[in-house]
């Protein structure tokens, strides 16, 4: 038993003899008598007093209200309800309340929130709805305020669209009504305490280690890479694993529009944009973060994801001394990629021949990876391609690797195997010429892994 359970326990026991039976955790006289509770206990405390004490001594200040409260009323609740009114009234004063146990534990990697009374979870890559409930959509809304006000955003009708970012880290967003017709709708895109290591893709076989080789000595040897996929596909894991492999002598700056990527290295400069504020001004968006990232000295740019125009900046400084740079891009295939990336040049309102654009991609990045989240839920590295230049007015690409999915087991596990072209990338002289050597049958076509 840890130290905070004794003292629970200890407190607990003095409230057995109360005079009234709670008869179910979901039951109305439950959320009532937590609602209460949790309302009295904020108009009677100083919340600033109690944001200064040490985090386990105001756990047991709160659970020593919660039994003295209790008390009070006269509600008498047996020992697993008084534990779980004590731990709901913890979660609502120090975190975000219902879903506070769901961002403590480790294997949940989303937390989807459906109105007040639906919410889902991710795990294993597979989604599934949990019993967690909001009192309401007031309750709920309570929760959304004190996760964005926190970071200095603010959401109401006015603005009823906000991203945000919990202390660890985890990317929130959260839509309202009117926008939101079932009521306010969360959701949270949490990361691993730790991030994942190329020793943790290999073992969940996302990749091969002839892949991840080749890649980790593409980063070195300077090589513009752009990481494409889905949702949720694994773009900015792959890419803050990929970013590893960047000397620590370089300075990096990197360009998000919420702050996910967590890089190693010691010199890392991170650029975050900004919304409007409530008079529709004051907003930063990627493009104006792009051209100012030039004036400072970046040996790399790091794009978090190319969502707009901004990628015709990043193009440029691709083309002008900033090779090496990265980015993700939403596609679902390679070649998507590029007609992405050609549409998003477009959107600049400039007068630029289609064939100008595709000669600025074509130049500027080397090479497109492409992942993607399979039916089991596992990511996997489906295909490698590079840029090999312009025939014509087409951009021309060559795969190195890619991923053949044979079937589905019974477990609905996908079946598959990556292999190789044959083909040996035109780049791989400049590889080479940074000193990177890579065994013979790298892109040995009769090699399979499953």
């Amino acid at each position: 038993m840890t130290p905070r359970d004794a003292v629970i326990d200890r407190i607990i026991t003095t409230a057995e003899n109360l005079p009234a039976r709670i008869t179910s955790l979901e039951s109305p006289a439950y959320i009532n008598l937590r609602t209460t509770l949790h309302n009295d206990l904020i108009n009677r405390v100083d919340l600033k007093a109690l944001n200064n004490m040490p985090p386990q001594r105001l756990r047991e200040q709160l659970a020593a209200l919660v039994v003295q409260m209790l008390s009070e009323y006269s509600a008498v609740l047996n020992l697993s309800e008084q534990r779980q009114m004590i731990e709901d009234i913890q979660n609502e004063v120090m975190g975000f309340g219902p879903i506070e146990p769901l961002l403590a534990d480790p294997a949940v990697s989303d937390i989807l929130v459906n109105g007040p009374k639906q919410v889902y979870i991710e795990r294993a890559g597979k989604l599934e709805l949990t019993n967690v409930k909001f009192t309401d959509a007031p309750h709920l809304m309570k929760i959304i305020d004190k996760i964005v006000s926190r970071i200095g955003r603010h959401i109401d009708e006015s603005s009823p669209m906000v991203d945000a970012r919990l202390p660890d880290g985890s990317r929130v967003n959260a839509v309202i009504p009117p926008l939101a017709m079932d009521g306010p709708v969360l959701s949270v895109r949490r990361f691993p305490a730790e991030p994942l290591r190329i020793k943790d893709l290999l073992e969940k076989k996302s990749l091969t280690p002839g892949m991840m080789d080749l890649l980790t000595a593409m980063v070195r040897s300077k090589l513009s890479i752009l990481i494409s996929g889905g949702t949720g596909s694994g773009k900015t894991t792959l890419l803050n694993i990929l970013s590893s492999a960047i000397p620590t002598n370089q300075r990096i700056v990197t360009i998000e529009d919420t702050a996910e990527l967590r890089l190693q290295q010691p010199h890392v400069v991170r650029l975050e944009t900004r919304p409007p504020n409530i008079e529709g001004k004051g907003e930063v968006n990627q493009r104006a973060l792009v051209r100012n990232s030039l004036r400072m000295r970046p040996d790399r740019i790091i794009v978090g994801e190319v969502r707009g125009v901004e990628v015709l900046d990043m193009l440029q400084a691709m083309n002008t001394g900033h090779d090496g740079s990265m980015a993700t891009v939403h596609a679902n295939n390679p070649r998507d990629t590029l007609t992405r990336l050609e549409n998003m040049c477009s959107m600049g309102g400039l007068n630029i021949p289609p064939k100008i654009i595709r000669q600025q991609i074509s130049s500027a990045i080397t090479a497109v990876v492409q992942i993607a989240r399979l039916t089991d839920g596992r990511r996997r590295v489906v295909s490698l391609q590079e840029i090999v230049g312009m025939e014509g007015d087409i951009i021309t690409m060559q795969e190195i690797f890619s991923f053949t999915q044979t079937g589905v087991a019974d477990d609905g596990t996908v079946l598959g195997y990556y292999s190789a072209s044959g083909v040996r990338p035109q780049f791989m002289r400049r590889v080479t010429a940074y000193g990177n050597v890579l065994p013979e049958d790298t892109f040995n076509p009769n090699k399979t892994y499953e």
